[in-house]
């Protein structure tokens, strides 16, 4: 909508100004004349250019982005407004100035006649296939409300599971990082001081003090070595895992294998997986590209084979349920509410509530993972500072026995 100021007579000649929100000048002629008023003056007022000040940012298109965006152009464009004034209309809203951006390139593709799914598809960093997917299903179905309707719910629903995920890695991240400012806390200032006095007490230290002492020399004197080969390693590991298709395997199948968070991974994907799956299917879009979007859509080799081998057994005649069996992935439960909702007749609807189930699976790890590592983090940092306690403490133990 834009906003306008008007000047406009009356039938007693009388002159009328005001302000007035129409999607064009026209709509501002006639509903002037429905109040019995005449035009005189029509000038758009003009909202300016947004500067970027505290609320605007730019940066990465995240999920909440995508989702906003789709619930705004499916209540507009299911109110009647034009694709072009919604997109521009948006787009002056946007916070994000990257996708601002984005969005008036998008308009201006609109508005030389390409359809909205060509031009996005200008853009594939931001529109992934799975969005081009669904809007150009909605466009040829003649139902792209509902499209942009579940791309929003999918992305509303995908932004708080990662959210999720994210909360279970950050917490034993925030530890791990305190456990490194304790030691290097007590190697800088608490094993020095106690040093000097060992030294001006003089005599031999008991035998786990020397080995403590010996381990803090060795680490002290060779801290740059050291610090060299853990970032040579890490280095190492990211360019083998990056450039080499066993590398990138191998962290794969770590990834999955972790202790704890790597069955909050493969539950979040699972959850994914259905309720990608379901939008894909619900919107019309073929079951053999759903599945060659979806492969494109994870970094895992594992995950993204076993979907390769699930679309295989389909081009060979297999149907979804047998196929996901096959590939050797998927959990028993998903597979069966597969097979469900195949001979139902209702598979979109039983992958939604498969995906819920998952998504309060996930919810149900996390607070174990939580509840498991609380305690082991407080054990690891009393063992290290137990430690050190009775390394420094045993030489003065040791004194007061003598005397």
């Amino acid at each position: 909508m834009r906003s306008y100021k008007y000047s406009a007579r009356d039938t007693l000649g009388e002159l009328k100004e005001g302000l007035k929100q129409a999607v064009s000048p026209n709509d501002v002629v006639s509903w002037l004349r429905e109040q019995g008023l005449t035009a005189v003056l029509i000038d758009e007022i003009s909202m300016g250019v947004k500067r970027a000040g505290p609320t605007a940012h730019r940066g990465r298109i995240k999920s909440a982005d995508l989702a906003g965006f789709c619930w705004q152009l499916t209540a507009m464009i299911e109110g009647g407004i034009p694709i072009t004034t919604a997109l521009e209309t948006i787009a002056g809203d946007m916070e994000n100035t990257r996708f601002q951006q984005i969005l008036r390139d998008v308009l201006e593709k609109v508005e030389r006649g390409k359809p909205f799914s060509d031009a996005i598809s200008d853009f594939p960093n931001v529109f992934n296939r799975l969005f081009r997917a669904m809007v150009l299903a909605g466009e040829s179905g003649g139902i792209l409300p509902e499209s942009l309707r579940r791309l929003a719910e999918y992305f509303d629903n995908r932004d708080k599971l990662v959210k999720k995920v994210k909360g279970a890695m950050a917490y034993p991240t925030f530890v791990f990082m305190f456990i490194i400012l304790i030691v290097i806390f007590i190697m800088t200032f608490i094993i020095p001081r106690f040093r000097v006095v060992f030294d001006q007490i003089g005599g031999e230290l008991p035998a786990f003090t020397q080995l403590f002492m010996g381990f803090y020399d060795a680490v002290r004197f060779n801290l740059a070595y050291i610090i060299a080969f853990f970032l040579l390693l890490i280095i190492s590991g990211v360019l083998i895992c990056s450039k080499t298709r066993a590398g990138h395997y191998l962290f794969s199948r770590i990834t999955l294998s972790l202790p704890l968070l790597g069955k909050v991974f493969s539950q979040a994907f699972v959850a994914i997986f259905c309720r990608t799956m379901s939008t894909l299917l619900a919107a019309g879009v073929p079951v053999l590209e759903v599945l060659e979007i979806l492969s494109s859509m994870t970094e895992n080799d594992i995950i993204r084979s076993a979907i390769i081998r699930t679309r295989e057994h389909i081009v060979d005649g297999s149907n979804i349920s047998l196929s996901m069996a096959a590939a050797g992935f998927f959990p028993n439960m998903v597979v069966t509410m597969v097979q469900v909702g195949e001979e139902s007749g209702s598979l979109t609807k039983v992958l939604d509530k498969t995906s819920d189930y998952y998504e309060r699976k996930v919810d149900s790890t996390i607070t174990t993972v939580m509840a498991l590592l609380e305690p082991i983090m407080i054990v690891t940092v009393a063992g290290i500072v137990l430690v050190v306690v009775l390394a420094l403490y045993l030489p003065i133990f040791s004194m007061s026995k003598i005397q």
